[in-house]
């Protein structure tokens, strides 16, 4: 199995456009390409996976243990040639100033990847050649393999690098992406745009089919492909064992407003037994028929919420589902969706499912960002109380009114140690702003889909 992890040494240097040229480039050499991500991000995983034609995972040290990293890599790679890891923030920048936990040099070492370096170069001259050799220093056990350069002037500006690097460096420079407005992703308050907002597929196939000629024109796909890389399995033999208990089927919000999910979460439930079903809160008149349970992400519903107000018989359908009793767990946008109205930064307010007894306002700035350890309080759909999960949160709005609801959670906020009670419970529903890894815990899961079963079993005996 052939592989590399692709860092930038900060955000927004480009290493996501560099990331899916090679996979597009790769693609057209016929070759399978399993893409990861490295760290709690749902954006780009959606871009990998409509550029690789699989479902992209999340790689994170501080979420999940080594283990649960190599199982994830394990399970996800089988049947694939190559697998492409793009890292996230920069190649050190992790949970803390201090070590590389959480960092993408130590998802690179944990599973012996060699290290491909993006760097903007639009504004650069031979100074860069200083950042690439400090790289190159700053972590002696890393392997960096080579370095891409991105938006570079010119040929000439390039040439003008790669020199300044050869004389000064000994990591190789593999080529250079130029400017290009064809293959740029836009951008907003969470990041880039999601996968699912370029639903034109003339227009995505224009620009997958730009990234794959632009990698083979100005990258050394040859020398990509021939580095050395420590992965010790190779794809092909691993089955995941499944529940043979009787099937529940559980409803997955999934359009342009929600789709930030851990592709690992759904595998979990589905190896304990669930049929996934997705639909869509914007485009569908009502929910699936037979659903025991309800899943509804994250995402932003904010740039959808008129359209997810007019949609008056859905949210009949949801109000009816959630009284019903059946589990529904709902993370960020979702609760946001469950909630009385939804207040956009505009101003406007709109009436919203009103399972939940409060109502929820955009505002202008990020709260309450980074990783959390939650503590179940309680038992709860999830688990039995004295569980630990982990988990992140990463939003722009807050709960307008307090509310009555009893919590969950007992949170604590990594970064600024912080601790609040969350995680809001109302008979069968669990709501909150924390996006929970499953794998965190191996009975998160096992509990969600043995709470449907077991409800969906007595439903049928009282029939």
């Amino acid at each position: 199995m052939k592989g590399f992890l692709i860092a930038g040494t900060a955000s927004g240097v480009g290493k996501t456009t560099v990331t899916l040229a090679i996979i597009a480039a790769m693609r057209r050499r016929v070759l399978i390409v399993q893409p990861f991500k490295g760290g709690p991000d749902f954006l780009d995983t959606g871009h990998h996976t409509r550029t690789a034609g699989r479902a992209a995972r999340n790689l994170d040290t501080w979420m999940l243990s080594a283990a649960e990293n190599e199982d994830v890599l394990r399970d996800a790679s089988v049947g694939a040639d190559l697998v492409v890891v793009e890292g996230m923030m920069g190649l050190f920048d992790g949970k803390d100033g201090a070590t590389e936990s959480g960092s993408s040099a130590e998802i690179a070492k944990l599973l012996q990847l060699p290290v491909v370096l993006v760097l903007d170069a639009a504004k650069s001259a031979r100074s860069i050649a200083a950042v690439v050799l400090g790289f190159e220093q700053f972590d002696p056990e890393l392997r960096l393999a080579g370095v891409v350069l991105d938006r570079p002037a010119s040929e000439r500006h390039f040439t003008m690098l790669e020199t300044a690097i050869n004389t000064s460096c000994k990591t190789p420079v593999l080529g250079w992406l130029p400017r290009n407005a064809d293959i740029s992703i836009p951008e907003r308050h969470l990041g880039l745009h999601t996968a699912e907002e370029c639903n034109d597929p003339k227009s995505l196939e224009r620009q997958i089919d730009t990234l794959a000629l632009l990698a083979e024109k100005h990258l050394k796909l040859d020398v990509l492909l021939s580095l050395p890389c420590g992965l010790a399995f190779e794809g092909g033999a691993f089955i995941a064992p499944r529940d043979q208990q009787p099937a529940v089927r559980i409803g997955v919000a999934r359009d342009q407003a929600f789709s930030f999910y851990y592709e690992d979460n759904l595998d979990l439930l589905r190896r304990h037994g669930a049929e996934i079903v997705s639909f869509s809160p914007l485009a569908d008149a009502a929910l699936p028929e037979g659903l025991d349970a309800l899943y509804l992400g994250g995402g932003y519903p904010e740039l959808h919420a008129r359209e997810l107000s007019d949609n008056h018989s859905m949210l009949h359908s949801m109000r009816m589902f959630a009284a019903s009793d059946r589990p529904v767990y709902a993370e960020c946008g979702g609760m946001m969706y469950l909630s009385r109205q939804l207040t956009t930064l505009d101003g406007r307010t709109h009436d919203m499912a009103g399972a939940l007894p409060f109502s929820i306002a955009m505002i202008g700035q990020l709260t309450k960002f980074g990783y959390v350890t939650v503590e179940l309080t309680r038992d709860c759909l999830l688990g039995t109380a004295g569980a630990v999960l982990r988990g992140h949160s990463f939003h722009y709005s807050h709960i307008v009114e307090p509310s009555s609801l009893p919590t969950s959670y007992r949170v604590n906020y990594s970064l600024s140690g912080k601790q609040e009670e969350e995680g809001f419970s109302l008979r069968n529903i669990l709501a909150s702003y924390i996006h929970l890894h499953f794998r965190t815990s191996p009975n998160i899961a096992r509990n969600f889909v043995a709470l449907a079963r077991s409800l969906k079993a007595k439903e049928l005996t009282c029939l």
